[in-house]
């Protein structure tokens, strides 16, 4: 027979898991209903977040990014959603900001190694005078495989800092095939290393 204190304890932690499911944000009841399966692509990427890669955050994760807007070089509207069935690793960046510079090729050469249908790095200029600066600068540097996006209204960088998601420059977002969030890094990374490239890999692998 179970004793009368355990029956109790048992009793209480299962009031408590209750209560706790009562009392889900708004924001986390959208994002477990439009993000069913990011979860478990969190836990596969999760183990992978170490070396280059180790600034990589997945709390606060999963978060519905299908809205998430900007335009195409060719000044046509874009969002997360018209890239659906792809991962995506979205990184907004400027011209002015060193670490974005620096950290640029790495970027082309994961699109190269990685990008296609399952895949591709979305490089959102927050330039002024994107995109004409930022093609310049693409030019200069001899971009061969990143298309270029930009932020005309300059929107982007504060509402992914209001999610907690953005704090300088470059931000980064991991993205899954479905447009929800799995990760985001504040600062630069080596995106062409092998870890990295094994983690967008398991991104694309996850069920």
């Amino acid at each position: 027979m179970m004793p009368v204190g355990l029956k109790r304890r048992m009793k209480q932690g299962i009031g408590g898991f209750a209560m706790g499911l009562a009392m889900l944000s708004p924001v986390a009841a959208m994002a477990e209903a439009a993000c069913p399966v990011s979860d478990a692509r969190i836990e596969a990427i999760d183990p992978l977040i170490k070396g280059p890669i180790a600034a990589l955050q997945v709390k606060g994760h999963p978060t519905d990014m299908r809205s998430l807007a900007f335009k195409a070089e060719d000044g046509s509207d874009v969002s997360v959603a018209d890239f659906k069935g792809k991962v995506l690793l979205v990184n907004l960046w400027a011209t002015w900001c060193a670490p974005c510079r620096e950290e640029m090729p790495d970027l082309d050469e994961l699109e190269a190694s990685l990008g296609g249908d399952a895949f591709e790095v979305v490089t959102v200029s927050l330039d002024r005078s994107a995109p004409g600066r930022a093609r310049e600068f693409f030019d200069e540097i001899g971009i061969e495989n990143l298309a270029l996006f930009y932020d005309a209204k300059m929107k982007l960088f504060p509402l992914l800092r209001s999610k907690g998601m953005a704090f300088g420059m470059p931000t980064t977002l991991v993205i899954d095939r479905d447009g929800c969030s799995i990760g985001h890094m504040a600062g630069p990374a080596q995106w062409a290393a092998d870890q990295a490239k094994l983690l967008v890999q398991t991104a694309i692998d996850a069920e």
